[in-house]
Parts: C-alpha cells; structure tokens; sequence
C-alpha cells in the first residue's frame, strides 16, 4: 500500500469513526498509556528527530528497538490497531505507512499529539507520557511487520517444517546429534525469511520464519522454542 492509499485509508477510518457511537468503537482514549521498558537502547535526548533512527537492521539497536517496540504496541496500540498491527478497520493499518521520513512524519505528529475527534479523544498524545524511544521503536516494530499475503504464500513450507521441528524436539537425542537435520531446516526459514517482503517497504520483514529461524541457535532447547515460535507464529496469521 502506498503513502496515497494509506492516508485514504486512514480518511475512511475517520469518516467510519464520526458515524458511530463512542461504545461502538471502543475508543482508545479513556485508557491510561502503559509504560514502556527502553532498556538496551540508547537515549535520544529531547529534539524530536525527524526520521527513525533503528531503522537499518544493521544497525547495532535494530533487534532490541523491535522487541521493545513489540511490548509497546501490544500494551499501548493494538487495542484499536489491531494484535500484531492487523487492523481489524477501525483505526489506519499502521503496517502500511511508508518507511521513510514522509511516513516517519505522520507517525511522529499523531504520535506526539494524538487524536481527537468531535471532542472525543480517540488516540491519546502519547510524546510527553511515553517519550521518543519508545515511538521509534514501536515504529521499527510496525514498519517491519510481514506482508500478510506474501508470508500466506509460505505457510504450507512453514507448516510442514514446524512439524518436523515438533518431531525433533521429542526425540531423545543431543544436540550435536540433530545438528543436520536442525541446520536444514534454518536454511529452508531462512530462505523462506528472505522472500518475505515488509508491508511498509522496510527493508527487512521481522517474520516468523526469521524469528523461528534465529531461534535455532544450537542450545539446549532451542528446537522445542522454533517449533512452538512456528506454531504461534502462524495461527496468529490465520
């Protein structure tokens, strides 16, 4: 989707909104912003940047900034944005907004001074009571979200390779010993990973091929956390 496509979109929305009552919608506003743990990543000091700065997945905060930008999302978004950014088409599908600094601009206005409509706050002003770590890392978090009908693509693939990582797990043999078949089956996530495209135009998509895939690192249980990463992973994209 297009910067276009997602203002129209979140124009919709709004119109949607202004029709239906405050009950109906479940408005956002009357819920206290949750508090965001930014451990391990670094302060930005009071300027607002302009663009955001975890979005190379290079870059040294990149994997911290996505998980922090998870935990904030779920406590503070998803209750109108949709769990796991999936709009259920009450509120803008922020999946869609444009990783550049056009989109980095929609993001940090709303994000600093929220939204309210008719008198009604729909979105809390979340700048002063959250800060900017925590927005940047939401937003790594949301521009990296898979593209929901590429990775339905992969998901038989994915399926299949839970099941063998689910039979692995409950065998009775060492690491070393599952150390082939565990080695396939990363390189099959991680070319599946590489296939599948952000829907925000990031980069790199934080799918659940990737996560699956790092998951297999070689330590004692790590194919039992693939399986079930695989296994949660992919009913929640049902």
């Amino acid at each position: 989707m297009t910067k276009s496509k997602f203002m129209l979109c979140a124009v919709s929305v709004a119109v949607l909104l202004s029709i239906a009552t405050l009950g109906k919608v479940g408005a956002h506003g009357d819920v206290a912003p949750q508090a965001v743990d930014i451990s391990g990543l670094p302060t930005l000091g009071e300027e607002w940047l302009e663009e955001n700065p975890w979005r190379d997945p290079e870059g040294e905060y990149w994997k911290r900034a996505i998980e922090v930008g998870s935990s904030g999302y779920n406590s503070n978004c998803a209750r109108c944005h949709g769990l796991g950014a999936v709009s259920g088409g009450l509120a803008p599908d922020l999946r869609y907004l444009s990783a550049d600094i056009d989109g980095d601009e929609w993001y940090v206005e709303r994000y600093i001074n929220g939204y309210t409509q008719g008198g009604i706050t729909k979105m809390p002003a979340f700048g002063e009571l959250l800060g900017q770590e925590a927005a940047w890392a939401i937003r790594t978090y949301l521009e990296t979200r898979p593209d929901t009908d590429m990775l339905a693509d992969h998901t038989p693939a994915l399926t299949d390779i839970r099941d063998k990582l689910t039979a692995l797990a409950g065998e009775q043999k060492t690491v070393s010993e599952l150390e082939a078949d565990v080695a396939s089956l990363k390189a099959s996530m991680e070319d599946i990973a590489s296939k599948i495209e952000s829907a925000s135009g990031a980069p790199v998509a934080d799918s659940v091929a990737s996560k699956a895939a790092a998951e297999l690192d070689g330590s004692d249980g790590s194919v039992a956390r693939a399986a079930e990463t695989l296994k949660v992973g992919l009913s929640a994209a049902k």
